[in-house]
């Protein structure tokens, strides 16, 4: 998931990617040390308050208008052109069904009058998507400060939405912005449909060695090092890099990273790095370094 979100931000001028972790946000920065194209740093939430909170923690580290982007979704959006942006932000927005989920904005002259994190009504269908550039970061500094001080939070957390609302109150402007694709990876099973839209818009991706008696259908991604015999691959199989599969049929799912995969046959499946499967059938879902053998 950062792999696609940091390849959006490819081609932008990026100063510095900043991470706001928390527990196993080792692993994070592992990845980071040898797959992030940018500067980064690292940011430890250690009290779980929610959004607010944890941006505030940069404070100390920026100076230049900043881009606020949650890792839980994977979305596109066109982000050439903020530092032309003739206001105090921007928001990516999407229209959705049912806006109570999520927070949403209300506009008026392009222009947000409201913000609001997850109404009990409906005041906008106009769901923002966790991608925000706020020009001022010191005001909105100032803006969480201010909602943490008289203790305003929303199911017990703090949100970004109520900050920024305080930021409008002050006089700032925002605008939004369209986001075409707005994926939620927050569950095994959208993570699966995530990687099915993807794949669905790129086509076949074939890295690594496709050997004898193996059926690909498309779309299907295949990383480097990766080997494949005597087996089916697809359709909306994704294959991390080095792993092995053999006499096998994979479908509707996700196989990380130097694993192996024996006379197995399973669909709508997650299966972590470094994990040895033979003999399974149907829907799996395994950790890193996890073992399965059926007899």
């Amino acid at each position: 998931m950062l792999a696609h979100i940091l390849d959006r931000l490819i081609g932008l001028s990026v100063e510095e990617v900043i991470f706001i972790t928390g527990h196993l946000g080792e692993q994070v920065e592992a990845w980071a040390a040898t797959s992030c194209p940018f500067p980064c740093r690292f940011v430890i939430q250690r009290e779980l308050r929610g959004q607010a909170p944890a941006i505030a923690l940069t404070r100390e580290l920026i100076t230049h208008p900043m881009l606020i982007i949650f890792a839980d979704t994977i979305f596109d959006a066109d982000l050439s052109g903020l530092e032309n942006l003739d206001a105090d932000g921007l928001l990516f927005v999407r229209e959705v069904d049912d806006p109570r989920r999520f927070g949403v904005a209300v506009v008026e002259d392009d222009l947000i009058t409201r913000l609001v994190e997850k109404p009990p009504e409906p005041v906008s269908n106009l769901a923002v998507v966790g991608v925000y550039y706020v020009t001022r970061p010191n005001d909105l500094f100032a803006a969480i400060d201010h909602i943490v001080a008289r203790d305003q939070r929303v199911g017990g957390e703090f949100y970004l939405a109520d900050a920024l609302q305080e930021m409008i109150v002050r006089g700032a402007r925002f605008r939004v912005g369209p986001t075409p694709l707005w994926a939620d990876c927050g569950t095994i099973e959208a993570v699966l449909e995530t990687n099915a839209t993807l794949l669905g818009r790129s086509g076949n991706d074939i890295r690594g060695t496709i050997g004898s008696g193996v059926t690909l259908i498309p779309p299907v991604f295949v990383g480097e090092g990766a080997m494949i015999e005597q087996s089916t691959i697809g359709p909306f199989a994704s294959i991390g890099a080095g792993t092995k599969i053999s006499r096998s049929d994979i479908a509707m799912s996700i196989v990380g990273g130097h694993c192996e995969i024996h006379e197995s046959a399973i669909r709508d499946s997650l299966i972590g790095e470094r994990t040895q499967v033979r003999g399974a059938r149907g829907n799996l879902n395994v950790s890193d370094h996890g073992q399965v053998t059926l007899e």
